[in-house]
């Protein structure tokens, strides 16, 4: 995306070739500036910012003047230097001061957001899935590289549940075989204006780079149900599969699985909702494979699961939840417990603005990040083309499937964007 077509001002992208990181020994002294994009799930990036030492929050950019005027009051309340709050964050880009962009827009805005931030010469932290569809996975990945800046991804289990990870990886149950994740929800049905936004909010800059969609009206959708339109969202899977997913593909090793499918429906509302609110997508690595259970509309409370992520060895099973674990023997016999630091949020943040610093490596690195999240993007693509979708498990790219391959990235973007690295 070029901001100089927007602003007139090529001075800070004609040098962020240059912009090297922070050298280690400059940064561990230096406290980082920070903003912070959109104030729905950016309020928790905000509440995780407040609690860390050594971090400023410059900027807050929200198109909705309420949420916009209530982050603010919790940051200028809490933080001994004012932050600045505006709508268009596209406005503070050009502030060589600030370090780092956290991202908490809808999916659609992730990776354009990103590439504007990295262009500018900042680091970023984006929410997942950090992609709206496949080509933009790989933009976000390759801008990364090309401008040399820090990405992290905001799937936090990759800090949350490092040690049951390692007590995987260290035998706990043996070689793994299987992985099984799970989301239940009470979810109602969309789009029926209950709780409409706000009418003053600058819907021309909420919906971005993205055209109209001539089939739903969008002011309908803010802020949260057009994650169930295809056109904007992806899904349940993209909304919440990615958290477990991403345990999912670490614990088994894999990179891309080699066959994907996702199979269910619209089975508890007869709405406009376009996404599935149940089903199972499955995954083959080709050693090991997984499954994601969807029920977003109904709780299962008589089948509650023993945890959010489960795997199956040949000597027991694991089942792993944000900090804990519990392993069980072949017969079921609960045998050990195993508990990690955990640290919420600001434990997820902190490691990205530490990576800043020199001090530590990312724990989900956008590159990493990204391959969980194709998991999402090829069981969607699997599930509107009612197909099995192979893939090179090295590269993830799409094979012998040309239906699959018209989902794969956005027909265009909105006239006066140019969304490209």
């Amino acid at each position: 995306m070029n901001r100089r077509t927007f602003f007139h001002q090529t001075s800070a992208l004609a040098a962020v070739s240059a912009l090297p990181k922070l050298r280690a020994a400059d940064a561990a002294q230096k406290k980082l500036k920070v903003a912070v994009v959109a104030l729905g799930r950016g309020m928790g990036h905000v509440q995780a910012l407040l609690k860390l030492p050594n971090v400023e929050i410059a900027y807050v950019a929200e198109v909705d003047p309420k949420r916009l005027e209530a982050g603010l009051k919790v940051i200028n309340d809490t933080q001994q230097v004012s932050c600045v709050g505006v709508k268009d964050f596209r406005t503070i880009l050009d502030d060589k001061t600030l370090d780092a962009v956290f991202i908490a827009t809808p999916n659609f805005w992730h990776t354009p957001a990103a590439l504007l931030c990295m262009q500018a010469g900042k680091h970023v932290y984006v929410e997942k899935p950090g992609s709206q569809n496949a080509h933009e996975a790989e933009m976000i990945v390759e801008a990364s590289k090309k401008y040399d800046r820090v990405v992290q991804m905001g799937n936090q289990r990759r800090t949350w549940m490092k040690e049951a990870i390692e007590a995987l990886h260290g035998g706990a149950i043996g070689p793994v075989r299987f992985g099984r994740g799970f989301y239940y929800n009470t979810r109602k049905s969309v789009a029926t204006n209950e709780k409409p936004a706000p009418p003053d909010i600058d819907y021309n800059l909420w919906q971005g780079p993205v055209p109209d969609d001539a089939k739903h009206e969008f002011k309908a959708l803010a802020h949260y149900d057009w994650h169930w339109f295809w056109h904007w969202g992806n899904g349940e899977l993209g909304n919440n599969g990615i958290h477990t997913l991403d345990i999912l593909r670490w614990g088994l090793k894999g990179d891309y699985p080699l066959r994907t499918t996702y199979n269910g429906g619209r089975y508890f509302y007869d709405d406009k909702q376009e996404t599935p609110d149940t089903g199972t997508a499955v995954y083959d690595f080709g050693h090991a494979g997984c499954e994601w259970v969807q029920s977003s509309c109904h709780p299962r409370a008589a089948e509650k699961p023993l945890s959010e992520v489960m795997f199956y060895g040949d000597n027991g099973t694991m089942a792993a939840g944000r900090d804990t674990w519990t392993i069980y023997d072949p017969k079921g016999v609960e045998i050990s417990k195993g508990k990690g630091a955990g640290g919420g949020d600001p434990a997820h943040i902190g490691n990205f603005l530490d990576a800043i610093r020199g001090e530590a490596k990312l724990n989900s690195p956008i590159a990493e990040g990204q391959k969980s999240t194709m998991m999402c993007h090829l069981g969607n693509m699997a599930y509107r083309t009612n197909t099995v979708v192979k893939c090179d498990p090295k590269t993830g790219k799409v094979l012998d499937n040309a239906e699959a391959m018209k989902l794969w990235g956005r027909e265009g973007y909105r006239k006066g964007w140019d969304v490209k690295i």
